[in-house]
């Protein structure tokens, strides 16, 4: 396991996927991580944390192991820097595979390694990702995705659902869950990035009205919300709400509403076991049948696989 390193990488993208190796060999893997970075002297995290460096990245070779290329905040510069781009692209050639976590994707894609394939990176920066390397098939909701020999991860924490993958590849599903089940983490997520807290993907909008009704709306989630009533609340007519939604948050009233009424069942599937009637009826979505179409819509999951998950309750049938 060779893992590039550069000043300014983010922590997690590097000790996330090196805990994930480290447990697997506590249950009889042989995973040996390296560090490399351009000269081979310690980096240091975006968090301000030294990172020991086994090797510059110039001597180290790939041949036969797993190149990881995390991210960092500061990718601009990262895909700036020439050397560092022809290292990982000579690694990449030797390696058996080559994976990235979170904004890591920027780095494969200005060396030419996603060109034609598909790939993934966080969400907030995967229509950055598709504008600048428009050879790159970007999929903005998936945790990772796998093309041919090159793995990409979304955000940050999805390194170690990256990594996870990879063990459960080289040593079994067995051993992938025991090492999940000793970090405390999941095996395999359920739906994709659009599982994370919908208000706060939905930005800090600019119009104080649509500010407003976006806090109306997830602080009761189960409260009437049609278009209709949004507006009047606003003061505004249901054609200026709409286009004020589509502005500033990217989409409709009546999509967001469902996502912070499937966001409020998945806590109420995690933390009780009421049944799917009655957490429908909590939050808005009136039916079993209602909640079961919007987690399709919006997770890409279903209540019953989300509540096994998450809480161990028996799946709905």
């Amino acid at each position: 396991m060779l893992v590039v390193v550069y000043d300014g990488v983010r922590l997690l993208d590097v000790t996330g996927p090196l805990e994930v190796f480290a447990v697997a060999n506590e249950q009889g893997g042989e995973y040996r991580s390296r560090l490399a970075s351009p000269d081979g002297r310690d980096v240091v995290a975006n968090t301000g944390t030294r990172l020991g460096v086994d090797l510059s990245l110039s001597s180290a070779d790939a041949r036969g192991a797993t190149l990881v290329v995390p991210g960092g905040p500061n990718w601009l510069h990262t895909i700036s820097d020439a050397g560092l781009l022809d290292q990982i692209r000579r690694l990449s050639g030797q390696s058996a595979r080559t994976a990235s976590v979170c904004a890591g994707a920027f780095a494969l894609a200005a060396a030419g390694l996603l060109d034609g394939r598909r790939a993934t990176t966080h969400w907030e920066l995967a229509d950055q990702l598709a504008r600048r390397f428009p050879l790159v098939e970007v999929d903005s909701d998936a945790i990772f995705v796998e093309d041919g020999p090159v793995i990409t991860s979304a955000g940050v924490t999805s390194g170690i659902d990256l990594a996870l993958a990879l063990v459960e590849k080289d040593l079994g599903a067995e051993t992938a869950r025991l090492v999940a089940k000793q970090m405390v983490v999941f095996l395999q997520r359920p739906g994709g990035q659009s599982q994370f807290s919908v208000r706060l993907s939905a930005g800090q909008a600019r119009h104080e009205l649509v500010r407003k009704v976006l806090d109306a709306i997830t602080s009761d989630p189960a409260g009437d919300h049609s278009l209709e009533v949004l507006a009047s609340r606003a003061g505004v007519s249901g054609r200026h709400l709409t286009r004020l939604f589509h502005d500033e948050v990217g989409t409709t009233p009546a999509r967001f509403v469902e996502k912070v009424r499937v966001e409020a069942a998945q806590l109420l599937l995690e933390a009780t076991t009421d049944p799917l009637d009655v957490i429908a009826r909590q939050v808005g979505l009136g039916s079993p049948e209602t909640l079961r179409r919007a987690f399709t819509r919006v997770l890409n999951t279903t209540p019953g696989r989300h509540r096994a998950r998450f809480s161990g309750v028996p799946k709905d049938r």
